[in-house]
């Protein structure tokens, strides 16, 4: 959800105290990672998904707060919109049935929280975008009572200066214009967090931004907002535009904005994503601390308000020894939850051995194509067309198949996951893709149905998510 704020009111001297303190911080942590000071254990799995309340008519119910109360969980979180809840899984070491556990914690706070879920006539539902939303329910009387929301809003739209103007044309083409940040709480997905030795970060974070063209496909599943058919993924450009603010100088449209693919691969340091938020991005929530140095708390609340698809993150061993995560955004939540362990394991997998061979023979992959290669595969899905490590295109359907998971499955090996977990999750993954149906294919399928409208599509999904059956199998009827 975000660090939570103390003050809503800022002044001048608020912000250039919180530079200051941010400028300490960025040079310190350089001295460290320069010094070769921060974490070397080995890599740790975790994870955010984020969820919608809905009610018996499929509609967004704004009852986070409610629910949140009911389950006491210290696993569970609000998000930027009372319809919207966060759940946690707990931090596991990348190794042995490391899968297994998370999917095995992640059901247990998952059945817990629809057994609340449902003493408030409620349901929760893990998807992309909520096929029902209707516009009249972006208002900031459904935002959470949250400090850091209120004041993110308002900085926002005053680095702004005018409304949001939301424009995305996929199959069909939906713009309108909108007066605060609550659009972007349409988007919910599942963030995937990779700690990293030092000396293997900067190289994992290069490896996580060439496999997101795969993962952001294959794990599609929100083609539909506010009754338009848009992109297989449409997360990205309704994130990217809903929070649309640039760097310094008022440059909205400029080079570098704070949600985006990011502007290059790390070349030499992790450090250089850090340097870059010092140096392009205004501060929004100047909250100043007493913390020593050592917490980089204005640091990583700085890092907290620029949202790359990709975004490093700094975290504290339990010996308080700083470490680097990756986390990786791409991902739509859903449809189950054993597809959103098997999206882990594809992209754990996948990106483990890019960074083998990225580490082993340098970069394989120009940036500005596996920028494109992103945005190609969150608009069309399996069948858009990737230029890959030999300059040529290639189906991206058929490049998973036959390059990349087993690309996954060795990533896999090498860190010694067991090979139950690896075999039983990638299967999930290789079913998906053979069958060609990602949760946003499935939807889009389902609606080509006679009769069928979203509402019965969203109930119809519902009942599959409970079944825990992948959405590969899921099939299309529905009763009228």
């Amino acid at each position: 959800m975000g660090q939570e704020i103390n003050l809503t009111l800022f002044n001048t001297d608020h912000f250039e105290r919180f530079l200051q303190k941010l400028r300490e911080e960025t040079r310190h942590l350089r001295t460290l990672i320069e010094q070769n000071k921060l974490s070397k254990s080995p890599p740790t799995a975790g994870f955010e998904i984020e969820a919608w309340l809905i009610d018996d008519a499929m509609q967004a119910a704004p009852n986070n707060i409610s629910f949140l109360q009911n389950l006491n969980d210290p696993l569970a979180f609000p998000e930027l919109a009372k319809f919207n809840i966060e759940l946690n899984g707990t931090p596991q070491k990348l190794s042995a049935d490391v899968f297994s556990t998370l999917h095995q914690n992640l059901l247990a706070t998952w059945e817990k929280s629809c057994h609340h879920a449902k003493e408030l006539d409620n349901h929760i539902l893990i998807i992309g975008t909520l096929p029902t939303l209707k516009p009249s329910m972006m208002t900031l009387s459904n935002m959470s009572d949250m400090n850091r929301y209120r004041v993110l809003n308002e900085q926002i739209l005053k680095a702004r200066g005018k409304p949001i103007n939301l424009d995305i044309v996929g199959l069909e083409h939906l713009k309108f214009d909108h007066y605060d940040v609550m659009l972007e709480s349409a988007t919910t997905s599942l963030q995937l967090h990779t700690q990293v030795p030092l000396e293997q970060a900067h190289h994992f974070y290069n490896a996580s931004i060439i496999a997101s063209a795969a993962i952001v496909a294959s794990c599609a599943n929100a083609p539909y907002l506010f009754g338009k058919n848009l992109w297989h993924e449409s997360r990205i450009p309704l994130f990217e535009q809903a929070i649309e603010t640039g760097g310094y100088g008022g440059a909205i449209h400029g080079p570098l904005k704070r949600v985006s693919f990011g502007s290059d691969y790390a070349r030499s340091s992790i450090m250089e994503c850090f340097q870059e938020n010092l140096e392009h991005f205004p501060v929004l929530l100047p909250e100043l601390f007493t913390d020593p140095i050592e917490k980089f708390a204005h640091l990583r609340l700085h890092n907290g308000t620029i949202w790359r698809w990709n975004r490093p993150l700094i975290g504290f061993d339990t010996d308080h020894t700083p470490h680097i995560r990756i986390e990786h955004r791409t991902p739509s939540a859903g449809p189950t939850i054993i597809d959103s362990i098997a999206n882990a394991a594809f992209y754990y997998g996948l990106t483990m051995n890019l960074c083998a061979d990225i580490m082993a023979d340098g970069l394989p992959l120009a940036f500005t194509q596996a920028k494109d290669n992103f945005y190609q595969a969150a608009r069309f899905g399996l069948d858009s067309q990737t230029v890959w490590f030999n300059g040529e295109k290639q189906n991206l359907q058929k490049l998973i198949l036959t390059d990349l998971l087993p690309r996954a499955r060795k990533g896999l090996h090498a860190l010694k996951i067991d090979t139950a977990d690896s075999d039983y999750y990638l299967g999930v993954i290789e079913q998906r893709i053979s069958n060609k149906q990602t949760g946003s294919q499935w939807q889009r399928q389902f609606m080509q149905q006679p009769g069928a409208t979203l509402h019965n599509m969203t109930k119809a999904y519902l009942k599959h998510q409970y079944s825990e059956v992948p959405v590969s199998q899921w099939n299309q009827t529905y009763t009228k």
